[in-house]
């Protein structure tokens, strides 16, 4: 059955039908929002004109796209009709986040351009598998190098350089245990769950480096006990039968349950990656939570590192060619930002930029918008033309507004004393049953990570 599956799966790419793309960004990076744009982009295509950059309907060989039922029958559908119902409501909501792993499958029907497409067929489908998950998740994948010891020093390091006083209560309260002599599990869980609080406390403070990342995502393991333990350092040996030692299996458990299958179980089987980035709400929080992402794309950035060294490729031999970096949400600052938008995105992924490119994946950084919520246009201010967007924010006041400067670097002491950014919140544009979802460079997106296949 396996070889089976996988001599279709070689014959289906080698044919290019078949192309299965993972999304991920980190919590309020606009997943959903992608994701329900992407697939009405597409199914809209036919009656739409919506995609003027995406060649296959520059060239008018898009016949158009429908949703057909996955193959992946243990992994959930992407709910698209709750995220459309949302928009389409009064007043029109964003769609619910990402929690989960889930997954969305198109038949995408075209005009072949090549010479032996067309020789077999006039027309040509290209399936396109599209896997939701949380860039939490990815977070964990550094915690395979080190045993417990080592992830709690780093960790309790961590937390002891943030200048919260929820932080230090919590760091005083597993300062005087005494896990060696402690026989039981109640302890463990109860602090397990104060920690597990703690996390999501630093994740609405935008903090975005969580470890471990199904705490404040568990999923489907939401209360399992493997989901109870916390960082703790003792300098004695672990002792049979201590809750130390607890703390230690479910550590391992964690490693090997958890973190390990779900990169076995998806990584390896997709085609390209796109990572979203909320790099503005970062601007607008402000430093900690800025330079907190910056280092969170850092370790995301290793789950993408497919030289011999690297851990995925000591897991399996992931196959991606395409892995594409989007800012998202650049409707929310002036066009006369989105280079700005661009030009940072790259330098928070320079790192691995060369890297990449080297193993012979193709990479790009676009700023987008998946749902357009704002206009573009002018104000006059001292007798000039000022740029400005103007939308209805979420408490339903319409407002005119030039958010600020976007940083074409990463910035500096001299930008956060002086900045002047202010980065607003607004309510997506209603949308018509059946109308192409406003957006800002979906085409751009769709083009880098699928226009080569429909060709």
């Amino acid at each position: 059955m396996k070889i089976t599956r996988q001599t279709k799966n070689l014959i289906n790419r080698g044919l290019d039908t078949h192309i299965r793309i993972g999304v991920t960004g980190l919590s309020r990076a606009g997943k959903t929002a992608f994701i329900t744009s992407l697939v009405n982009q597409l199914i809209s295509s036919a009656t739409n004109d919506n995609l003027p950059l995406l060649r296959v309907q520059q060239q008018q060989r898009l016949l158009g796209a429908r949703r057909v039922p996955q193959k992946n029958l243990l992994t959930p559908r992407f709910n698209l009709d709750a995220s459309i119902k949302s928009l389409s409501s009064t007043p029109p909501q964003w769609p619910q986040p990402t929690r989960d792993v889930s997954e969305i499958r198109l038949a995408i029907k075209y005009k072949p351009n090549s010479r032996t497409r067309k020789l077999l067929s006039r027309t040509a489908t290209l399936y396109l598998d599209i896997v939701d998950y949380p860039g939490e998740w990815l977070l964990d994948l550094p915690m395979l190098e080190m045993d417990f010891a080592t992830w709690s020093a780093n960790q309790l390091q961590h937390l002891e350089q943030i200048p919260l006083p929820e932080v230090k209560k919590w760091l005083q309260s597993v300062v005087d245990l005494k896990l060696n002599q402690d026989k039981g599990d109640g302890l463990i869980n109860q602090i397990s769950n104060d920690y597990t609080q703690l996390l999501l406390l630093l994740k609405s403070h935008g903090y975005h480096h969580i470890q471990p990342g199904r705490f404040v995502l568990p999923g489907e393991l939401a209360h399992a006990p493997v989901l109870s333990f916390f960082p703790y350092v003792a300098e004695a040996k672990l002792i049979k039968g201590s809750a130390l030692e607890l703390l230690d299996k479910r550590y391992r458990e964690y490693q090997n349950q958890v973190i390990k299958p779900f990169y076995k179980r998806y990584f390896s089987e997709f085609d390209r990656q796109i990572v979203l980035v909320d790099v503005l709400s970062s601007l607008n929080q402000g430093p900690h939570a800025f330079n907190d992402m910056q280092w969170a794309i850092s370790d995301i950035m290793k789950s993408f590192s497919y030289g011999n060294n690297s851990i995925l490729r000591r897991l399996f031999a992931p196959r991606t060619d395409k892995l594409l970096f989007a800012a998202t949400k650049a409707d929310h600052v002036t066009p006369d930002q989105h280079s700005n938008l661009a030009l940072l995105l790259r330098h928070l992924v320079q790192p691995i930029w060369q890297y990449v490119s080297f193993e012979n994946v193709e990479m790009e950084c676009l700023p987008v918008a998946s749902i357009s919520a704002t206009e573009a246009g002018y104000v006059e201010s001292k007798g000039k033309a000022q740029p400005a967007i103007s939308g209805t924010l979420d408490n339903g006041e319409k407002i005119t507004l030039y958010p600020g400067e976007v940083p074409a670097t990463l910035p500096n002491a001299h930008f956060w004393k002086n900045s002047g950014f202010e980065f607003s919140s607004f309510q997506p544009k209603s949308c018509g049953e059946g109308e192409a979802l406003p957006h800002i460079a979906m085409d751009k997106a769709i083009e880098f990570l699928i226009g080569d296949k429909l060709r």
